[in-house]
């Protein structure tokens, strides 16, 4: 559903509400620390640049792109979101800061979600089409993108804009939400997505303010930042040589084509990667600084990609 644009006065209204899903949910789960740093090599050498300096970083705002139409709210309160999904380990790290005055965004709920190794989206496993072309229902694909659609305007199920699938099935898997600390930084363990027709590799993100962490999640607040997350060609090409992935036969979409991605590097969503060029099924460690403005709402699927930097830490 759309979130209209609301005074700063009225925002504290809009209701949102996370359910914990058992007290396994909130244990330690050492994301970040799993994955051995000796088996990572710097991904520069596959053609992704240094990170930029802090006060640089403060200056841009993280892409606004689509939705989507396969994102559950209120679901799981979880750093591991595997639940036994094959597939690379990935460990995601990212830093919330506010794009204007370069503070860390502390406790806001960050939410992401992603496709299998297979390219199948849990809660819609009979919309999705991985698992080397043929969808989970045993009928063969249409040749039409059943995931969202490069074009990312509203539609109905799969639209990649205002159209929102409701959910097929009751699976929650490569889904979750997480607070960030006093540094802004919040930290996931799952595996490296996949891909379906139409997209390329992708994570989905949000970012929610202005809540109250309570015994049963997360309520209230608004969203100041939905957006997607990006692999580089080089990454991608090397899960696909890697078990299951390798057995997935949907046409890719690669990172150049795809037109959901805005083009613009870090700033839209591109995430710095380290992981052993020879030995990537050992794991993948991905982080990116996200800035966002936590007083403005950005939860709508119709959001369209913007390549364009701000021009001054206000934004103006």
């Amino acid at each position: 559903m759309t979130e209209p644009q609301e005074p700063a006065h009225q925002r504290n209204m809009t209701r949102r509400t996370f359910v914990v899903a058992g007290g396994a949910a909130v244990a330690a789960v050492g994301v970040g620390s799993g994955v051995a740093a000796t088996a990572f090599a710097d991904d520069r050498a596959a053609g992704t640049p240094s990170p930029a300096s802090s006060a640089e970083t403060c200056y841009r705002l993280t892409s606004e792109t689509t939705e989507g139409p396969y994102y559950i709210d209120a679901d799981k309160i979880r750093q591991d979101i595997t639940e036994d999904e094959e597939g690379i380990p990935l460990a995601l790290a990212l830093t919330v800061i506010d794009a204007e005055t370069c503070r860390p965004v502390r406790n806001a709920a960050v939410d992401i979600w992603h496709c299998s190794a297979l390219g199948v989206y849990s809660g819609y496993e009979s919309m999705s089409n991985g698992g080397g072309g043929t969808p989970p229902t045993g009928e063969p694909p249409t040749g039409m993108p059943t995931g969202e659609p490069p074009t990312g305007g509203p539609g109905g199920p799969g639209g990649g804009g205002g159209g929102h699938a409701e959910p097929t099935d009751d699976e929650r898997y490569l889904r979750g939400t997480w607070r960030t600390d006093k540094h802004g930084h919040v930290a996931f363990r799952t595996v490296f997505p996949g891909w379906y027709q139409g997209r390329c590799v992708h994570i989905h993100v949000k970012v929610h303010v202005d809540g109250t962490w309570t015994d049963a999640g997360y309520e209230g607040g608004h969203t100041c930042h939905t957006g997607q997350l990006f692999f580089a060609e080089k990454a991608v090409l090397a899960s696909a040589e890697v078990a299951p992935y390798s057995t997935n036969t949907t046409t890719r979409t690669t990172l150049d084509e795809d037109t959901i991605y805005p083009d613009n590097g870090h700033e839209g969503g591109l995430l710095y990667l380290t992981y052993d060029r020879k030995h990537i099924a050992r794991g993948v460690h991905a982080h990116l600084t996200m800035g966002v403005t936590p007083t403005e709402t950005h939860d709508t699927t119709e959001s369209q990609p913007s390549a364009e930097p701000s021009a001054s830490p206000s934004g103006a």
